[in-house]
């Protein structure tokens, strides 16, 4: 569930990279920034399943909380001690998710799945011979990496009729998967968009979100023939190479509360909401899409 906790912890722990002074002296200030945003987070409560007069203060708080911590880590010198390669910048955003859509599932079950996810994807057999496929199912589980999702850990046990042996499988199914991105380009989004296809095969009530901070998109790209449910631009900025984001003329937008609350009512309505569906129900209305 804490991500960007877990990456910054096995970069302290390391037994070979990030020794030297420089990246001990840089963990050191990390963690401790990184303590007081997980600590401020945890101790806001909310939104929750229900909507209050207060949601949108909690969010803007979330988000100022965010913004000063993504604020201090994307300072150069960190930046580029840890590059992209690392995961330590990109998974804040990752952690992010969970303390804002914590309280709205823990609403709904203590027990649901919520984080990083191996999420299901699609089952095979394959038994070595007929006679051994006889006797057990064989299954394998192909499964696929989601940043972020909410939904349930399901366990399966198969057997063959008649036999004693049984094989115990646990899945994760998302209800929501998000895609988080410092930036989205065109390539990035086609692979988002087969996820959300494949994902979609499974479970169809599912929806998929990406959330990134800036794009990198050109208005030839036709938005509607891609598979994703919604794509969120945090910072409704376009992305800029690397070298040019440390110049002094270059101005970096905040990371937006109102495109986080857009974000989060989204899914709590979601999630609360009714997913009736299929042939009969839609025969009663007439209209079956």
């Amino acid at each position: 569930m804490l991500v960007h906790g877990n990456n910054l912890e096995q970069k302290e722990s390391h037994k070979t990279k990030y020794r030297d002074k420089e990246s001990r002296r840089y963990l050191a200030e990390i963690r401790t920034r990184y303590n007081k945003w997980k600590s401020a987070n945890e101790k806001l409560i909310g939104p929750t399943t229900e909507t209050t007069d207060n949601d949108s203060a909690i969010i803007a708080t979330r988000a100022r909380l965010l913004n000063e911590y993504k604020d201090f880590l994307d300072q150069q010198h960190y930046a580029e001690k840890f590059d992209s390669r690392s995961n330590l910048h990109s998974s804040v955003l990752e952690e992010f998710m969970y303390y804002l859509f914590r309280d709205v599932v823990h609403g709904i079950s203590k027990t649901a799945l919520i984080g990083k996810s191996h999420s299901f994807k699609d089952v095979f057999f394959r038994a070595p011979s007929y006679k051994e496929m006889v006797t057990k199912p064989h299954a394998l589980v192909e499964i696929k990496d989601h940043d972020f999702a909410i939904g349930v850990r399901v366990k399966a046990t198969m057997k063959c009729d008649d036999s004693s042996i049984s094989e115990e499988h646990h899945w994760d199914i998302p209800a929501i998967a998000i895609e988080c991105k410092t930036y989205l380009d065109k390539t990035m989004l086609q692979d988002v968009s087969t996820a959300a296809d494949q994902l979609k095969q499974k479970n169809p009530n599912a929806m998929y979100i990406v959330v990134a901070e800036r794009l990198k998109l050109t208005e030839s790209v036709n938005l509607k023939k891609y598979k994703i449910d919604q794509i969120y631009i945090l910072r409704k900025q376009k992305n800029t190479d690397q070298e040019f984001t440390y110049a002094a003329t270059y101005h970096k937008n905040p990371i937006y509360a109102d495109v986080i609350e857009h974000c989060f009512n989204s899914v709590r309505e979601f999630l609360t909401s009714d997913w009736e569906g299929g042939i009969s129900h839609g025969l009663d209305r007439g209209f079956l899409m």
